[in-house]
């Protein structure tokens, strides 16, 4: 019991980093819950004498279990209607300081995760836990069943896909100011307004669900978004409240407990990219 009593212990200290991985990984809260969860079941038929490093350890077995649930939810992904995006997590704005405000920042941001997405699911393994969580790649080679130069081609891949993207101003109060900006001219209807915050080649992307038949491809382009924005925007965006989505500003419609949709937004070179 002594030894179950610690090993518990251990885990739970270590419970938030794994969420973090499993859900850098699969983009959901309940799936990246359920791998954590199945890394305790495996834990617990393990030998503890025969695990050096425990954190390491659970890491990778996260990893594995993640890679799994990725490979089996690929083909139902392929028949999802418009965009599939991540599961944001939504927090109330900071207002513990700038130290609360640089810790939020240095989170896995909507951006990156929308990045990783289009990652293979070994591709995304790879970049994952080596470039965002330093396991070695000797460490990822293993899960994979692949040589540790396979596994770092992988990541230099992902790691390509990740930089072409827009890389997103680190500046949480610009991009408050930015997302208030966006929401003004929304609310007030100016469509010039809403070009001067949207960048020219900005995207943007709606997931309404697997049942949905209102599901469009993503749109491109400051004009054609602008126009989509006041078709609709006009009607509800006074109800918008200023949340965290994955530590940068954004807008929750509803509330905490019964939301309705929720905003989130890429800023670049002080403009909205997605």
């Amino acid at each position: 019991m002594a030894e179950q009593d610690w090993l518990a212990g251990q885990f739970e200290q270590n419970r938030q980093h794994l969420q973090a991985v499993a859900y850098s990984m699969l983009g959901t809260v309940s799936e990246a819950q359920d791998a954590v969860q199945e890394a305790w079941l495996r834990l617990g038929r393990s030998d503890p004498g025969g695990i050096g490093d425990l954190r390491g350890w659970l890491t990778t077995v996260v990893g594995r279990i993640s890679l799994d649930m990725l490979r089996a939810r690929k083909a139902r992904r392929e028949v999802y209607p418009g965009s599939w995006l991540p599961e944001p997590l939504v927090e109330d704005p900071a207002d513990n300081g700038p130290e609360h405000e640089a810790v939020l920042a240095d989170s896995v941001g909507m951006a990156l995760l929308v990045v990783l997405e289009s990652l293979t699911p070994a591709e995304r393994l790879s970049f994952v836990l080596h470039d965002v969580f330093a396991v070695p790649f000797d460490d990822v080679a293993r899960i994979m069943d692949r040589t540790p130069d396979s596994a770092r081609q992988l990541a230099s891949r992902a790691r390509r896909r990740v930089q072409a993207a827009p890389q997103p101003d680190r500046d949480v109060a610009l991009q408050r100011r930015v997302v208030d900006a966006f929401l003004a001219a929304a609310r007030g209807g100016d469509f010039e307004a809403l070009l001067q915050v949207l960048d020219p080649d900005v995207v943007f992307r709606m997931d309404l669900g697997p049942v949905s038949r209102l599901a469009h491809r993503p749109l491109t382009g400051a004009v054609p978004v602008a126009r989509q924005v006041l078709a609709t925007a006009p009607r509800f965006v006074h109800l918008a409240q200023p949340v965290l989505v994955n530590g940068e500003p954004g807008a929750l419609f509803g509330t905490r407990e019964a939301p309705v949709a929720v905003i989130g937004f890429t800023i670049a070179g002080g403009r909205i990219a997605a």
